[in-house]
């Protein structure tokens, strides 16, 4: 399977979140949590609208683009 694109503003914001070490990126919901409360709107965003390919993004890995897939 294929890496899931994203665009450079939902990697950043997953990428600081998974740096943080505060949860564990398979907790979706503290995920889209800690997205909202650090401003990190457009990650927030992605991983409410796109349950499916976030399971795939953490498993398959990511590739950042200018828009997502």
């Amino acid at each position: 399977m294929s890496k899931v694109r994203v665009s450079a503003a939902v990697y950043n914001g997953l990428e600081a979140i998974r740096r943080s070490c505060l949860t564990n990126m398979c907790d979706r919901p503290r995920v889209i949590e800690i997205a909202d409360l650090w401003g990190h709107d457009a990650t927030a965003a992605w991983v409410r609208a796109h349950r499916e390919e976030y399971a795939r993004l953490l498993f398959h890995g990511v590739e950042v683009g200018e828009e997502e897939r």
